[in-house]
């Protein structure tokens, strides 16, 4: 067992350090940390959905906005899709699975909001309709993706693609870089809300 975890905690840092080292991805984050403050300052704001563990991951993110992160600040807009049991349930019955985020982005998105999608395999179908119906309402798109971006990297205006096709390492480097997109939206929304 100890082997196992030597060998775990490897791959982690592996997929990590490949994160880390692709400027790609850094260049990404400041992007979309920027337009999502301009979109915040605009008085529109973040939408966040992911099955699964990502959907933990867009509620977790949902709350460093609301709350904070470190520091005591206001609360910043910003809205999980995840995680209202009733609109999820009716709208998988009466309709589809596939719609669950698209039926809440097309009630409450609005022209100038940021839509961010976390799929780990990049096809999730739910996923896909709401980055179709976010693009509908002239609302930014941002995949949080691994194994190469798969549909969603066509589809979205921006991509972070982890370089893994290992579910539990891409979501590790989706927390990580997850947390540093919210540092970034922090210091460009308060930075230019005082300037």
């Amino acid at each position: 067992m100890k082997d196992l975890v030597q060998k775990q905690l490897a791959q982690s840092i592996s997929t990590l350090q490949a994160t880390m080292e692709d400027r790609n991805i850094a260049d990404t984050i400041v992007t979309i940390a920027e337009l999502t403050a301009n979109a915040m300052l605009a008085g529109r704001k973040l939408m966040v959905a992911g099955n699964g563990g990502s959907a933990a991951d867009a509620q977790h993110l949902v709350a460093e906005f609301v709350v904070r992160l470190v520091e005591n600040r206001p609360a910043l807009r910003a809205i999980a899709l995840t995680t209202d049991t009733s609109i999820i349930t009716a709208a998988g019955n009466d309709f589809s699975y596939d719609c669950i985020f698209a039926r809440q982005v097309e009630a409450l998105g609005q022209p100038g909001d940021v839509f961010l999608g976390i799929s780990t395999s990049g096809n999730s179908k739910n996923i896909l309709q709401a980055v179709q119906q976010a693009k509908e309402l002239n609302i930014t798109t941002v995949g949080f993706t691994g194994n190469g971006g798969g549909r969603m990297a066509a589809l979205c205006d921006h991509n972070v693609i982890i370089p893994s096709n290992v579910t539990m390492n891409i979501q590790e480097s989706h927390l990580a870089l997850e947390h540093i997109f919210c540092l970034g939206v922090e210091h460009f929304y308060f930075k230019k809300e005082t300037s």
